[in-house]
């Protein structure tokens, strides 16, 4: 028996390496020869990636955007009309040290009615008041890791309290966007996994129509004692660098878009005193891109050269 010590299975590794190489490096050759071809379907694949990989961008910029609103969280707490300003700091000092709570402050209705004055601008209109309306405030900020089961808890318990008329949650109206961003955010899924099944199709029959034109020389491969898995090699390759290619151009078409739209986005959130801006994939979103490319490439060819190489056998 022919001994297989380590040199043998050296030498076993490098072949099968040399071999996979060189149908990496022939299938790229492959598409080069053909760069209309090669070219369009790469576009294709590029934009059906860059669909659902910019829409989960918008996402995750909005879900950013979302994450600093969600610090600006606030309880009001409306006092009776008939309690006074020893009642508003009784309670602000029932209320201190509340580890739920960042920040308490206070407005006594002449100061109430005053940043009322400065925020509404309708001076003449409240100069003709006989009284002043407003009650006595108190302005909580919950912390930011406090769950909003937890804020809603704790806007009931203020309600209970005595010398309260009325308590406002400035939550809601978030709490609605966030349960819109997530349904969004499963239509992207969708819409993402469908864009997935048309890259499946796309490569899939850009592989069959190679095969068929190949067909005489893969019979020639066989009859020389070619396997299945020698022949399906070169074509699984070059699925995955039509995934690739796909994945760069997806890439390139998100940042420019981000580049388009940034400046624009920007000067828009710099007049709400915001400073965000939009991101892009960055280094790990361009390695998933470029990674779910080269799987859907990998994936369609393997699903087109598994239905129609088994077809083509010498006789």
């Amino acid at each position: 028996m022919p001994r297989r010590g380590p040199r043998a299975w050296r030498e076993r590794l490098r072949i099968y390496l040399a071999q996979h190489a060189q149908a990496l490096v022939s299938a790229l050759g492959r598409l080069w020869t053909r760069p209309l071809q090669s070219g369009m379907t790469a576009a294709v694949l590029g934009i059906a990636l860059a669909l659902p990989a910019g829409f989960l961008l918008t996402l995750q910029n909005l879900q950013t955007l979302t994450a600093d609103w969600d610090g600006g969280t606030r309880i009001s707490v409306f006092l009776s009309l008939s309690a006074d300003e020893q009642r508003l700091e009784s309670l602000a000092g029932e209320l201190d040290g509340d580890p739920r709570l960042n920040d308490i402050r206070t407005y006594t209705p002449d100061e109430a009615l005053e940043a009322f004055r400065e925020f509404s601008g309708m001076d003449d209109a409240l100069a003709l008041l006989d009284d002043n309306p407003l009650p006595a405030t108190l302005v909580l900020s919950p912390r930011r890791d406090l769950p909003a089961g937890e804020v809603a808890a704790l806007a009931d318990e203020l309600s209970g309290r005595s010398g309260v008329d009325q308590v406002q949650l400035d939550q809601e109206w978030l709490q609605r966007l966030h349960a819109i961003i997530e349904l969004v955010e499963r239509g992207v899924w969708v819409v993402g996994l469908l864009l997935g099944a048309a890259v499946l199709l796309v490569v899939g029959n850009t592989i069959r129509l190679a095969i068929s034109n190949r067909r005489e020389e893969i019979i020639i491969t066989k009859l020389i004692g070619a396997t299945n898995g020698f022949v399906r090699r070169p074509f699984l390759y070059e699925g995955a660098w039509y995934g690739l290619l796909g994945g760069v151009l997806a890439w390139l078409l998100l940042e420019l878009s981000r580049l388009w739209m940034g400046d624009t986005v920007s000067g828009l959130a710099s007049l709400y005193s915001s400073g965000f801006h939009l991101s892009g994939p960055g280094i790990s979103g361009a390695l998933q891109i470029l990674g779910a490319g080269m799987v859907l490439g990998w994936l369609g060819a393997w699903l087109a050269v598994s239905r129609h190489l088994s077809a083509i056998e010498p006789r």
